[in-house]
């Protein structure tokens, strides 16, 4: 029989979410807050985070660890689209093992820190990161490995071992992928190896407290990378980049601009490469933060997918019509967003340009040699893409 408190939670619980209405007060904070086009993003945005919350505060706990989706393509604030992001809750002073198949991505990256993306209200809290990557564990030839995260080395231990540095609350992974179609995503493991009580059924007041918790995620995710995007464009104004280096992963540049055209405009983004980098991508976002559709446009593209032209430069075109070359980005109707690049681990790290010309005449601004790519040609491009994207783990 239920108890009185629990009735009542059950019949109000719509009290529960007010925190969503800090999610829709950050409409005030986008480009074009009067715009109903950016209210009707907002909400589906906030209800994409509302889902996103209920991962956090009812699936794992630090005692109890498990993978949760993190960011991915039903995930979308600013994911990149050649990873495929997990999140466990853990704590500091416990010990835990990561174990399981590399698989063959071309990249398999940790990072442990202080906050759950979501979680904190003030994004100046994140702290404590600590991160390493494949290159920084042995791994068998079978692809087996496993690691210890713990605030100190196991006495004796000589295996694989990563700190959790005091504050650290959370691991994040990334799936990294280049080939989409060829490489395998990795199978993995957590499990806390200290005696903790079997995972306890929640109290109905747990509940409803973790309920409007969760009302709070959207509000917060908002805020974070509201904040980023509004300094970038009052930092570098429009169709500029700026090279930055964040926290929690150390042999990354990040390349971040905000783009802007019309549709009879085509943006030409251009760059040297690296002598030497182990991986890079372009991807393209919407005005809300939120990375493009990018199962069935594309959005994106890395050293797999482009194609580097005749003498040695990568060229990327944005424009809302496919506009029959190679490395089209496309902006899925947005004239405006915000693009990310990504040099890792590389030896320098070169600085986009970029140039606004016609649609009509964008073959005059692109080298002689560029080929041509007809329909049938991207279409099976994107059927590709589709195909190798549905077989991702997402969950």
């Amino acid at each position: 029989m239920e108890s009185k408190s629990s009735q009542k939670s059950s019949l109000d619980l719509f009290s529960h979410l007010q925190g969503l209405k800090a999610a829709e007060a950050q409409l005030s904070d986008t480009w074009q807050p009067d715009d109903p086009g950016y209210r009707a993003d907002l909400y589906r945005q906030t209800m994409m985070n509302l889902s996103f919350a209920y991962f956090i505060y009812f699936h794992a706990d630090a005692e109890h660890p498990d993978w949760s989706p993190l960011w991915n393509p039903v995930f979308t604030c600013q994911p990149n689209p050649d990873d495929i992001y997990l999140l466990s809750p853990l704590r500091a002073d416990l010990t835990y093992r990561v174990s399981g198949n590399r698989g063959t991505v071309r990249k398999l990256i940790f990072v442990t820190q202080q906050g759950i993306p979501g979680v904190l209200e003030d994004p100046t809290k994140f702290c404590d990161f600590s991160s390493i990557d494949d290159k920084d564990f042995e791994i068998g030839a079978d692809g087996q490995f496993e690691i210890i995260f713990s605030a100190k080395r196991p006495q004796g231990y000589q295996g694989n071992w990563s700190m959790l540095k005091p504050k650290a609350d959370a691991m994040l992974v990334r799936y990294r992928m280049v080939d989409w179609e060829a490489e395998r995503d990795p199978q993995l493991t957590i499990e806390c190896l200290d005696p903790v009580a079997p995972k306890p059924r929640l109290t109905a007041q747990q509940i409803t407290e973790r309920i409007e918790l969760m009302s709070r995620v959207p509000g917060n995710m908002t805020r974070l990378f509201f904040k980023m995007q509004n300094d970038l464009k009052r930092g570098f104004g429009v169709n500029k980049f700026e090279l930055v280096r964040l926290p929690g992963l150390d042999k990354q540049i990040y390349l971040q601009a905000v783009f802007e055209l019309d549709p009879t405009q085509a943006l030409i983004i251009e760059t040297d490469l690296p002598r030497t980098v182990e991986y890079w991508n372009f991807q393209l976002n919407d005005y809300l933060f939120n990375a493009v559709e990018y199962v069935y446009r594309s959005s994106s593209i890395n050293a797999s997918t482009a194609r580097i032209s005749s003498d040695g430069k990568l060229r990327l075109v944005v424009a809302l019509e496919d506009p029959g070359v190679p490395n089209w980005l496309d902006p899925a109707g947005y004239t405006t967003g915000t693009i990310y690049g990504r040099w890792y681990d590389a030896d320098s790290g070169p600085t986009p340009t970029f140039k606004r010309v016609p649609l009509a005449t964008l073959r005059k601004s692109l080298p002689p040699d560029t080929p041509t790519v007809d329909a049938k040609q991207r279409n099976e491009e994107l059927r590709t893409r589709v195909r190798a994207a549905q077989r991702r783990r997402r969950w």
